[in-house]
């Protein structure tokens, strides 16, 4: 016999008495809903075997919501948890998600959107509960790497954060994308954090930024007298990243010829190092990113196919800084937390805001973070100006905001101004490429990443532009 909507019951953990009356003037016409004011209280209630969901808060008193997801799930892993709360962060989206919530919501609730969500959870068998990592206690430190944060509250960056937590234990291969400085080494690091591999290493390698005569032996390693120099055996990143994750950036600059050894490696787990006879065997998560898209590069015979294939297993593509809305004054009051000292600015003024948001960001979170540190220099107060941040200094910046937001984000800096024909010129180009080029004190790698462009595309365009 089918049990009714009417009789469906779904359990309601929250500590304020107002948010459970609320839900009754919501939900009581369709299901008979059942209420616990703590962590303890909803533990006692779950065994009974026609409660079909739980709608739980984060913060309460004594045991909090994520440490009762954890032991609801144990006990009861077929029982659905739609986790809530008005305090968001990449912390608590990616925990909550890694212990198997349904979903994350955000207070004040979407209330339509919490029916359909509802519906949809209960018209479906609820997932078992997968094997899950364990999670280290310093969890805010662990989405800090390198001086940055995983930081945001935005839409876009809780499905990052929810993809994270779906995916990391499973071991899976990651392919992240996105435009040049939105941050995807740091989802690398995120991911090996909340996996099986969180004690292995963690080993990163930018496929651009090392010539193609010698990546071979930084990916593979060589032996004693493999070629010309190499006075020793050194193993490569592989062996460097065994037991634990390796992230291979910018992978679509990666030559041909490496990609169909780099595929051998991922179907037969074993490499030979250069000069080597016998094989080695290698236990490594590889997560792969890039700002192109390779789609394209497997169109124009540039990438294989079988290799992406292999790679794309799970996708999480980031969005660009300027579709992240409030996130953007988040991520700069952080940077200027960072850099200020006792006698340096400590808050932004409204007219600053507002310079911040309306600003495209082609260089995205590592030019937001620049833009900063350059502020904190100028500011001659207590408070960043909108002067101070020099977002109107050149052509290059009313350049990008006319023409970055309607371009695709994965579009690099050709894709750029072939769509904007006529409207940007070659004098404009040219200087997009000559401050790139200064912002990074002529470093051609991170020029070429704060661009959104390959290292080849650009030494061509200071070739076209006769700049050294």
């Amino acid at each position: 016999m089918t049990t009714s909507l009417k009789m469906t019951k779904i359990l309601v953990v929250d500590d304020e008495r107002n948010v459970h009356y609320s839900f009754r003037r919501v939900l009581g016409g369709s299901y008979e809903l059942l209420s616990a004011y703590s962590g303890q209280e909803a533990l006692q209630q779950i065994d009974d075997p026609a409660l079909r969901l739980v709608l739980m808060d984060v913060r309460m008193p004594g045991k909090d919501g994520l440490a009762t997801l954890q032991e609801l799930k144990q006990r009861r892993p077929d029982l659905p948890v739609i986790i809530m709360t008005a305090f968001v962060s990449a912390e608590t989206a990616i925990r909550a998600t890694t212990f198997d919530a349904e979903d994350y919501l955000e207070k004040p609730l979407d209330i339509e959107r919490l029916k359909r969500l509802i519906k949809e959870t209960l018209q479906r068998p609820s997932p078992a509960m997968t094997d899950g990592a364990t999670l280290p206690d310093e969890t805010t430190e662990a989405l800090t790497t390198g001086g940055e944060a995983l930081l945001g509250q935005s839409r876009a960056m809780q499905e990052v954060y929810k993809t994270i937590g779906k995916t990391a234990a499973r071991d899976v291969t990651v392919l992240i994308t996105g435009e040049s400085g939105t941050g995807k080494e740091l989802v690398a690091r995120a991911l090996k954090t909340y996996s099986r591999r969180d004690r292995g290493p963690f080993v990163a390698l930018n496929c651009a930024a090392i010539p193609e005569s010698l990546l071979e032996s930084e990916l593979f390693g060589h032996e004693r007298g493999a070629f010309s120099g190499a006075a020793e055996a050194r193993p490569g990143k592989f062996e460097l990243a065994h037991t634990g994750t390796l992230f291979l950036d910018e992978i679509g600059d990666m030559p041909p010829v490496l990609q169909s050894k780099l595929l051998r490696v991922l179907q037969e787990r074993e490499l030979y190092r250069l000069g080597a006879r016998a094989p080695r065997l290698v236990d490594v998560r590889i997560i792969a990113a890039t700002n192109q898209a390779l789609e394209e590069l497997v169109q124009a015979g540039r990438f294989r196919q079988d290799l992406y294939y292999r790679l794309n297993v799970v996708r999480i593509k980031l969005p660009p800084l300027r579709e992240r809305g409030d996130d953007i004054v988040l991520l700069a009051r952080r940077f200027l937390q960072r850099q200020a000292d006792a006698q340096g600015p400590r808050g932004f003024s409204e007219d600053a805001c507002q310079a911040l948001l309306d600003y495209a960001w082609p260089g995205n979170v590592r030019e937001l973070e620049n833009v900063i540190a350059q502020a904190v220099v100028r500011a001659r107060g207590p408070v960043i100006r909108a002067e101070d941040l020099a977002l109107h200094d050149s052509q290059l910046h009313s350049v990008a905001r006319e023409a970055a937001p309607t371009g695709p984000a994965d579009a690099g800096l050709d894709a750029l101004f072939e769509q904007h024909a006529g409207k940007v010129s070659a004098v404009a180009e040219q200087l997009l490429v000559e401050k790139a080029l200064e912002r990074t004190r002529h470093n051609q790698v991170q020029a070429a990443r704060l661009l959104g462009i390959s290292r080849n595309v650009l030494r061509e365009r200071m070739k076209r532009y006769r700049l050294s």
